[in-house]
Parts: structure tokens; C-alpha cells; sequence
């Protein structure tokens, strides 16, 4: 996965915007609320949620560590590209973005679609 690869899918799920917060950081987001952080400029380097029961797991791989600011809300960052797979990479990404929707309220889910 590069930038470009992760823009292309990332625009591909429904309701994805983009957004810069903090002066460098491009947040791919759903109503408003972020489910990918990646740098503008910079190292390739993703920031995504996962699933609880995932982050011991995860934060185990060479490469990913607990997001800074976010892991206590089950955040991973993935500072190497190569730590997971391509299927991986869209597992994960589409997984994060699935956890984020789930917690929109109904109404706003249902306009997604």
C-alpha cells in the first residue's frame, strides 16, 4: 500500500471525505468523524481503529505500535508499509471505517448507502 493506493480506496468507501488536521495530517473521514490518518508529507506512515481484541495482536508486528494520542481508543499506527499484506491493508483499512460507522447514528448510517 502507497498514499496514492490508500487515497483510491479510501474514496471509494461511502460518505469518505478527506480532511488536513493538525497542519500535516491528511484524515480520511465519515460524517465527520476520522477512521484514517496518514502524513502529508513525510515517511508513509497509517494510523487506523481496530477492534479491541486486535491491538495486542497487531502492536506485537514489527512496524505497527499503539497510535500516539489514540491508543487507548484502539488505535494502531502502521510505521512500515510492509507490516501487513496487501489484503491486510484493505481488511484493515475497510474494518476501521466499519467500526466508525457503526457507532453514527442510525439515520446517518442509512444515508450512506
Amino acid at each position: 500500500m502507497n498514499s496514492q493506493q490508500l487515497e483510491q480506496f479510501c474514496l471509494s468507501l461511502p460518505g469518505t471525505t478527506q480532511d488536513v488536521k493538525w497542519g500535516n495530517d491528511l484524515c480520511y473521514v465519515v460524517a465527520q468523524k476520522m477512521y484514517c490518518v496518514t502524513a502529508l508529507e513525510g515517511p508513509f506512515k497509517v494510523s487506523l481503529k481496530v477492534r479491541k481484541e486486535e491491538m495486542d495482536v497487531l502492536t506485537e508486528r514489527e512496524g505497527i505500535v499503539p497510535a500516539p494520542y489514540l491508543a487507548r481508543n484502539h488505535w494502531i499506527l502502521v510505521e512500515n508499509a510492509r507490516a501487513l499484506s496487501a489484503k491486510e491493508w484493505k481488511h484493515y483499512v475497510k474494518q476501521s471505517y466499519d467500526l466508525v460507522v457503526a457507532k453514527l447514528p442510525k439515520k446517518v448510517q442509512q444515508g450512506l448507502k
